[in-house]
């Protein structure tokens, strides 16, 4: 199976270079740095949960010459969508899959829009990982795994193919008839969570032991759940006591992507976190006081970002 990543950053390049390890043929694509230094020195990992290996992986920014793929997995952040999908559309063929494994809750539509519903698959990824530099990305912590499956459910032959091709990966990996249940309780349990930690910014420990904190996140993951159930979807009568457990687990020491992003200068996955629960509530009618709250104080600082990026 040929294989393509598209964002060979800390999800992509964690779970692309167990790929890589395996001896499989994957494409990382990637540019700038990051992917000079793949290709001259290898792509290292270095994890808690596998430890550190060196693999000597393949990077390009030229899609075009690659050809039609087997499968593209689909990482990248979500302000990069419109460019990514570009980017990938020469490595769509008849039978291609495209899996995302991004944030979110609406990655898989803007994929089925620009390729067709019957070439992408969902999933999410429950991991810490980053680019410490060109050509290293690190996984922290324990967490470090993927459920994945079909937008409209049920299991089918190419997801059980996918499943067993990522377990020779070593990937730990679940494939499901209900992905987007999975997909709606990491978007729950993410929002509320890196929110409050972009504009505490303060680490996972404090967070969860601080009473005050952490009882603004809990009252944030329940708008969403009112968000959630008003638009039908499955999530479980579990879903806080499950978002609880999340947050526990984390590294006391590490902070959300979006809070490391804020604090970084880096591009934000606000919009398509924040934003979308305050632009779901407002169509739907359900209040949501406390994203709109965080939106508006998160908004100029991720607008001026985009300013400082853009000179």
């Amino acid at each position: 199976m040929k294989i393509a990543i598209m964002g060979a950053g800390g999800v992509g390049g964690y779970f692309g270079g167990l790929i890589a390890r395996a001896g499989m043929d994957v494409m990382f694509i990637a540019r700038g740095p990051h992917m000079e230094a793949i290709n001259r020195d290898g792509l290292t990992v270095e994890s808690g949960l596998k430890g550190q290996f060196n693999v000597s992986a393949k990077a390009t920014d030229d899609t075009v010459s690659l050809g039609h793929v087997d499968l593209v997995i689909f990482t990248v952040k979500m302000y990069h969508n419109s460019e990514a999908i570009e980017t990938v559309r020469p490595m769509v063929g008849p039978d291609t899959i495209v899996l995302t494994l991004q944030n979110g809750i609406d990655n898989g539509d803007q994929l089925s829009t620009a390729f067709g519903k019957e070439k992408v698959m969902v999933g999410m990824a429950v991991v810490q990982a980053r680019i410490e530099k060109p050509g290293v990305v690190a996984q922290l912590g324990h967490l470090g795994s993927v459920t994945f499956g079909e937008i409209e459910g049920g299991i089918t032959s190419r997801g059980q193919q996918l499943r067993e091709l990522f377990a020779q990966a070593d990937w730990s990996v679940e494939l499901t008839d209900n992905a987007m249940r999975a997909l709606w309780r990491k978007f729950i349990y993410l929002t509320g969570s890196a929110e409050v930690n972009a504009v505490t910014q303060i680490t996972y420990g404090e967070m969860r032991t601080l009473p005050e904190t952490r009882a603004l996140i809990i009252n944030a993951w329940h708008e969403i759940v009112d968000v959630a159930r008003a638009k039908g979807a499955d999530i479980g009568d579990d879903i806080i006591p499950w978002c609880e457990t999340s947050l526990d687990s984390f590294a006391a020491d590490g902070m959300t992507s979006l809070g490391n992003d804020f604090r970084a200068g880096r591009p934000v996955e606000l919009e398509g976190l924040t934003g979308t629960v305050v632009r779901m509530g407002a169509e739907i009618g359900v209040p949501t006081p406390i994203h709109s709250t965080i939106y508006a104080l998160l908004k100029p600082a991720a607008l001026r970002i985009e300013s400082n990026l853009s000179k």
